[in-house]
């Protein structure tokens, strides 16, 4: 068996496309969409992601605001630029980019930032309006993550969804979304430390890795049939990694994403997704 890629990049390119459209008609009501983000420290891997979604978001039409501060700063100063992209109307959606330098607190940070101006989706109230399946922004990951199972009409209801991490960026919501109404997948949680792991991975219709160690899921961790999504993105020494040993896991999986090229693009098109979607309810709220 050879698996079916599943191509996040494709994805991300139509959910693009109708971001941008939807910003071309806010645009026509003289309405602006603007996406800032706030980068602290000089982590080169940060940069690079920091630098890409201001791409992609010029791409769309969004205007593009970008603020870095530099590793040293305290805590006051990263929350009082929060404060400050809270009350800039120009602001729709906000990303502060994790994780904070040592010495930071990024969760206190996130708190800080205005619920209806969360493009990431991971302040405790949206988180809350998550559990509850009520409206709010979705974590942008898990959120990617499901648009590509519905764009390649990967079946859930009835179906076993095993997922390895319990990040409350990932792991956690990706399990609340999953199990929810409409989707119905049976949910099981599990981690790093979870006994005979392999051997629960194998029940699994659905495997989402997200774990953070290279290449971690070989083929024995995989049903034959299942459809793979690798959420990992390790810097190794023969460059980028997922969680799963690609090479041996798509002979077995019916379907599989790349790294890179499989989930990393569809984070990047949740967060565009989640702030138009901001920009809108602000219009139409006056």
């Amino acid at each position: 068996m050879t698996a079916e890629i599943l191509s996040g990049k494709d994805v991300a390119a139509a959910v693009s496309a109708e971001v941008a459209e939807r910003v071309q008609a806010l645009g026509d009501k003289g309405k602006q969409v603007g996406l800032a983000t706030v980068l602290v420290g000089g982590d080169a891997g940060s940069q690079i992601y920091v630098r890409n979604k201001h791409r992609a978001a010029q791409a769309v039409g969004m205007v593009s605001i970008d603020r870095h501060l530099s590793s040293t700063v305290a805590q006051a100063d990263v929350e009082s630029l929060i404060a400050d992209l809270n009350a800039d109307a120009t602001v729709d959606g906000m990303i502060l980019q994790l994780p904070l330098p040592a010495g930071l607190d990024g969760e206190g940070a996130v708190e800080g930032i205005d619920p209806a101006k969360d493009a990431d989706g991971l302040h405790p109230f949206n988180l809350g309006q998550l559990v509850l399946d009520r409206p709010a922004p979705r974590p942008a990951t898990p959120s990617g993550i499901m648009r590509i199972l519905s764009h390649y009409d990967v079946p859930t209801v009835g179906r076993t969804a095993v997922i390895v991490g319990r990040s409350f960026l990932v792991g956690r919501p990706m399990a609340l979304l999953l199990g929810a109404r409409g989707v119905d997948a049976t949910v099981v949680q599990a981690h790093s430390r979870t006994p005979e792991l392999a051997s629960l991975c194998r029940t699994a219709d659905i495997l989402v890795a997200a774990v953070g160690r290279p290449r971690m899921f070989t083929s024995e961790f995989i049903k034959p049939g299942a459809v793979v999504i690798d959420v990992g993105i390790n810097r190794t020494d023969d460059g980028l990694a997922g969680d799963v040993d690609y090479a041996s896991a798509a002979e077995v999986a019916s379907a599989i994403t790349p790294v890179p090229g499989g989930v990393g693009p569809m984070t990047i098109a949740s967060l565009l997704a989640n702030t138009v979607e901001l920009a809108e309810q602000r219009t139409t709220q006056g």
